[in-house]
């Protein structure tokens, strides 16, 4: 069962729909038969590529051992491309399961000898560290030689005894499955592949779509026969027609109009809870986050009062609906009974693939639309659009790939998802001989058949990641960042350049995907997140595997090769038992990556999560603003492959150890961490992530500890500069070394009593903290020094260059900063209770300026020249005067600010 069952999500829909759902990482799809999805695996790299690794281990020559075993690689996949109809199928299914479990066995195998290097490289270093140390007394460094030694010559015997054996009896299992499946091929009557038509999945059918939008008729009446505020529009045709597309485009037309008080989109899909499409409505409407409700009844009123008087238009896309399923129907009648708090006029607008679905929400029959066939003339144009889109080549030689094209649309049968996928691979290889023979094979005759030649075009390594995202409930917006780091977790990076990181790897699989149309971009207004991706229904289809049953914990604990858990508590509203981590610890070993959201209360966690050797990726989450506690044992800083702490909102997070956590020297990511038992973090040079730093004067909470984090990418807010004695201190952060900063927070402590020394130490740190040139946004909190920086005055080589964003809080040096030369791509600009006296000269020589904000600034009484491109000018809660006179007509502040289209002046 596990070789099926390596990934899984828990996902808590509603309180009586829990469901496990699985996915092969490393396959492609069942729906297009299990000999392509097997022939997909075998053909992939991975198996090479752990001989090559072992290698080292093992001291053999993986090229010669591959060189044998290549052609029977092949003839492996040849065979399993041709016997989906077979007799000898079963057999076959067998010999593929038993390749698989040898291969995880030995990547298994493996990582556990990269485990034990670890620790040894970790434990030598922690005991230079340790005899090095001058606070050490002599008994304390005996005892901890000793505890070295005997881990020492443990891991001697792991080094050289039985992790290799077992590494090389698993390798020896591959190389005995893949040579009794040669030897069963060899006495089958196989027929040449060519001649041998691959089965095709039962949903494979034309897509079709429609040229232009319905008409959304303004003066339509609700419905006679029922008392409702509304009328439904139903679209309805296969996956890939372009229902959801269209009903995108309705959207921004009518918000563009302006004839509807609220527009709502809200994605439904095949298994939905009532209460989850409620909160997707109550967010829709009010672009805010849904509050916490604990019944269905409080959320519905919730979402009446929303709509109450509010002509509306809601998109229901991608309604699924089995007209013998009674339950079923109840809950699509539930979505509609909130739905008449609306005003009269209002309209919902159906998308599905069956006119069933349309029908059972009320729409009638003269308002159920087919999607129509695109125009033959005008598919051939799209279709031209994505396959020569920046492709440069001789004139003879386009006249011929035109001709080549016109003869590949007739087979995509008017589906706009084929025509915009396999135009993209054809416009990535403009090779008339490779057009051609995709024009000339049967594989593009169906829309199902071209995605799937799609997919085989895709890197092997590329595909893995693209199967990996069948594990996410369908339509689930898919986050860049995440995704990157979960396919580092698995261990899915391959590269020729040992010394590019894992993370840049997989951020290139990423960006093939988007190219390649199997990520889409979801629009920022229906999907309220930055950089969010879909994956379309049917190329889901091809990723995905899914098995459900009663989600019991002791069957989740059988799976004991599962590699991925990712616990989803969609309500927030089932914690995760301290009882069942313990479960899940001492079962599934071979965990790689573990996710738990919901709202925990308070959760400690069981110190068996070190035995989980393999883990990489860590994940708490829970609500924002929700009340939580959460203890990390001191065990966790044995996991040396560690590459992802994330504690979402955690709001209180103690770590009980008095380790460091310099041990976790993998780790390339904490995210959200609210706590201060963090300390030599220094050692961690792969970090990516950090987002707060606290200096205290305690050892390995020195600034110094950021030194060699030079990797840092993104954000990072460093507190307690109060504690910094020098400016030497300060150059030892090497802040301007880290290139990948674009967001930056300094942060001291608030003293109205600070002495002349404090403000002097003060202003030579800031001057040590020179940011890195591509810095895009800083904010000083409390700086209380003389001056402010070279690097803020236009008088520094060094420091950011294109800085967009500058925010000052609480600063009380007199003067502001020269922003002259500091600043000249500078947008926005915020003070904040600041006791200068007056704005910075010259600000008219800010060009790129475009918002300027001041609040709490008290001395200031007038203003300098504003420049020309400042777009909104906000003041509040500052002096009287100023304000005062920025409201008086003809008074010079007041004529400053003709030229702003937005000014804003409130005392509050």
């Amino acid at each position: 069962m596990w070789i099926h069952s390596r990934v899984g999500i828990l996902s808590s829909q509603s309180p009586d729909d829990l469901r496990l759902l699985m996915a092969d990482p490393v396959s492609a799809a069942v729906a297009v038969g299990w000999a392509m999805k097997a022939a997909g695996w075998v053909a992939s790299p991975i198996i090479s590529e752990l001989y090559k690794k072992a290698s080292s281990l093992l001291n053999f020559d993986a090229s010669q051992k591959l060189k044998e075993l290549e052609p029977k690689i092949l003839l492996l996949q040849r065979v399993m491309e041709i016997v989906e109809e077979s007799p000898y199928r079963h057999r076959l299914q067998q010999l593929f399961n038993d390749l698989k479990s040898a291969f995880y066995e030995a990547e298994d195998i493996l990582d556990d000898v990269e485990y034990y290097l670890l620790e040894k490289q970790i434990q030598d270093d922690y005991l230079k560290l340790e005899v090095a140390g001058p606070r050490r007394n002599k008994s304390h460094v005996k005892k901890l030689l000793t505890s070295a030694m005997k881990k020492c010559n443990f891991l001697k015997d792991q080094d050289c005894g039985m992790s290799k054996i077992e590494l090389k009896q698993s390798l020896e299992k591959i190389e005995k499955v893949i040579n009794d499946a040669c030897g069963f091929f060899e006495q089958m009557n196989l027929p040449n592949k060519s001649n041998v038509n691959l089965s095709k999945p039962a949903n494979s059918r034309g897509a079709v779509t429609t040229a232009r939008p319905p008409p959304l008729e303004e003066d339509a009446q609700p419905d006679t026969n029922r008392a409702q505020c509304y009328s439904v529009i139903g679209i309805h045709g296969i996956s890939g027609s372009g229902k959801s597309t269209l009903s995108q485009l309705v959207c921004a037309r009518e918000q563009k109009d302006g004839h509807f008080n609220l527009v709502m989109w809200v994605h439904v899909s095949q298994d939905f809870s009532v209460d989850a499409i409620f909160r997707q409505m109550s967010e829709a409407a009010s672009r805010t986050p849904c509050p916490q409700f604990n019944n269905l009844d409080t959320l519905q009123t919730n979402l009446e009062k929303k709509l109450h008087g509010k002509r509306f238009l809601l998109v229901l896309d991608d309604v699924w609906y089995n007209n013998r399923d009674v339950r079923q129907y109840e809950k699509l009648q539930q979505i509609l009974s909130p739905l008449n708090a609306g005003e009269a006029g209002s309209k919902i607008l159906v998308t599905s693939r069956t006119k069933d679905a349309l029908i059972a929400l009320g729409a009638v029959e003269q308002r159920c639309i087919p999607m129509s066939v695109l125009d033959k003339d005008v598919f051939l144009k799209l279709f031209k659009h994505y396959a020569f889109q920046n492709v440069c080549v001789a004139a003879d030689d386009r006249i011929r790939l035109e001709d080549i094209v016109t003869h590949i649309a007739k087979k995509l049968k008017g589906s706009p998802l084929a025509a915009k996928i396999v135009g993209g691979q054809l416009r990535m290889r403009p090779n008339i001989d490779y057009w051609r023979s995709s024009r000339d094979g049967n594989h593009l005759d169906d829309t199902m058949g071209a995605l799937w030649w799609s997919y085989q075009h895709l890197d092997e390594q590329v595909r893995r990641c693209f199967a990996y995202c069948s594990i996410f409930p369908r339509r689930r917006y898919l986050e860049r960042h995440e995704l990157v780091k979960l396919w580092a977790a698995e261990g899915f990076a391959r590269s020729s350049d040992e010394g590019k990181d894992l993370e840049d790897v997989c951020q290139g699989y990423f960006d093939v995907l988007v190219s390649a149309s199997f990520l889409q971009p979801e629009v920022g207004k229906y999907s309220n997140k930055m950089d969010a991706y879909i994956v379309h229904d049917l190329l889901l289809d091809l990723a995905d595997k899914t098995y459900g049953s009663e989600l019991i914990i002791e069957k989740i604990c059988k799976l004991d090769n599962l590699r991925t858990l990712i616990i989803d508590s969609a309500e927030w509203k089932k914690p995760v038992e301290e009882k069942v981590l313990k479960s899940l610890f001492a079962k599934l070993r071979k965990l790689r990556v573990l996710i738990i959201a919901s709202d925990q209360g308070m959760l400690s966690v069981p110190e068996s999560i070190g035995q989980l050797r393999h883990l990489r990726y860590l994940a708490f989450m829970t609500r924002y603003g929700s009340d939580s506690r959460l203890v990390l044992p001191g065990t966790l800083t044995k996991l040396y492959h560690m590459q992802v702490l994330d504690f979402g909102n955690i709001s209180d997070l103690v770590f009980d150890s008095c380790e460091d956590m310099f041990s976790l020297i993998n780790l390339r990511h904490i995210i959200q961490v609210p706590f201060q038992e963090i300390q030599s973090i220094g050692r961690l040079t792969l970090l990516r992530t950090l987002e707060t730093f606290e200096v205290r004067k305690e050892q390995g909470c020195e600034l110094k500890q950021l030194s060699d984090l030079n990797q840092l990418c993104g954000k990072l807010t460093i507190l307690g500069l109060q504690n910094v004695e020098s400016q030497q201190e300060a150059l030892e952060a090497n802040l301007a070394d880290k290139q990948g900063l674009r967001t930056l927070e300094l942060w001291w402590n608030y003293d109205d009593r600070a002495e002349l020394k404090e403000k002097k130490v003060q202003t030579e740190v800031l001057e040590g903290l020179c940011p890195p040139k591509l810095l895009e946004s800083l904010t000083i909190y409390c700086y209380d020094g003389l001056s402010y920086p070279s690097w803020m005055m236009g008088k520094h080589n060094g420091g950011p260059k294109y800085l967009n964003t500058l925010s000052l809080h609480c600063c009380s040096t007199k003067l502001g900063p020269e922003l002259g030369g500091f600043c000249s791509h500078l947008r926005s600009l915020y003070i904040f209770g600041c006791s200068w006296d007056t704005l910075p000269d010259q600000m008219e020589h800010l060009t790129s300026l475009k918002d300027l904000g001041l609040k709490g600034c008290r001395n200031i009484r007038s203003l300098p020249t504003l420049p020309q491109s400042l777009e909104c000018f906000k003041l509040s809660r500052s002096n009287e005067m100023l304000m005062s006179s920025c409201r008086t007509v003809g008074d010079p502040n007041w004529e400053k600010l003709q030229h702003v289209p937005v000014a804003y002046v409130d005392g509050k």
